[in-house]
C-alpha cells in the first residue's frame, strides 16, 4: 500500500490517494498512511453482527471518499457479491503468486513445495471469483535454493512494490481496462535487474 502512496508522490502519477481503510485498527498501514496526511479509517470486524453490516459500514466511508478506483493491498476477507458489482471493473488486487497458479493463501510454500522455478505476483481486475479477475500485469522471480516460504515472500514482495504503481498508472490512465471479463490494452514487457520480469497489459512508453 505504501508503495502506491510512495508513486502518487510524484507530480506526473495519474492518481492520488485519498484514503486508506482496513479492518484492523491495529494495521501499521493506517499510522503511515495518517502520517501522509491521508485520510483514514478501521473497521474491526468483531465490531460488527454480520459480514453485511461490516460492509456497509466501509461503505460509508466510500461514500464520503468517493474514489473513482479502489485497490486492495493484503485484504484477507473474501468482499460479497454487492460489494463487487458496486466497484467492478475499477477495483484492483495484488496477489502474491503467478496467477491462474496458487490462489488463495499460503502461496509462496505451496510454491516451493510444487517445486516451482520462478514465483511473483499478479495484479487483477477484482471479480466474484476468488483471485480470478482478468490480469493486469505479472512480476517474476526465481526460487532458489534453500528458500523458505519467508525468503521467498519477501523477494516477491519486491516486485510487488514495483508492479502495482505501474498497473495503477495505466488503469487510471486509461489504458488498460475491464470489458466483458477480460483486460484489454496493448501489451509490454520489461526485464529488471536480478533475473525478474515485469509483464503489464499497456504501453508505459
Amino acid at each position: 500500500m505504501m508503495a502506491l502512496v510512495a508513486a502518487a508522490k510524484a507530480a506526473d502519477y495519474p492518481a492520488e490517494i485519498v484514503g486508506v481503510i482496513s479492518d484492523k485498527a491495529e494495521a501499521g498501514g493506517l499510522a503511515k498512511a495518517a502520517a501522509e496526511g491521508i485520510s483514514t479509517f478501521a473497521f474491526p470486524r468483531k465490531d460488527y453482527a454480520s459480514k453485511d453490516a461490516h460492509e456497509a459500514a466501509i461503505f460509508s466511508a466510500l461514500d464520503e471518499l468517493s474514489p473513482d478506483i479502489l485497490c486492495l493491498a493484503g485484504y484477507m476477507r473474501l468482499l460479497t457479491p454487492t460489494f463487487i458489482q458496486r466497484y467492478e471493473g475499477r477495483m484492483l488486487n495484488i496477489h502474491p503468486s503467478l496467477l491462474p497458479l496458487f490462489p488463495g493463501l499460503h502461496t509462496h510454500q505451496r510454491a516451493i513445495d510444487a517445486g516451482m522455478r520462478i514465483a511473483g505476483c499478479t495484479v487483477h481486475f477484482v471479480t466474484e471469483g476468488m483471485d480470478e479477475g482478468p490480469t493486469i500485469g505479472q512480476a517474476a522471480v526465481p526460487i532458489l535454493s534453500g528458500d523458505t516460504a519467508e525468503s521467498l515472500a519477501a523477494r516477491v514482495l519486491t516486485v510487488e512494490h514495483q508492479i502495482y504503481p505501474q498497473a495503477l498508472r495505466l488503469f487510471a490512465e486509461g489504458r488498460v481496462t475491464m470489458e466483458d471479463g477480460k483486460a484489454i490494452g496493448a501489451e509490454a514487457s520489461a526485464a529488471t535487474p536480478k533475473a525478474q520480469l515485469i509483464s503489464l497489459i499497456g504501453d508505459l512508453a
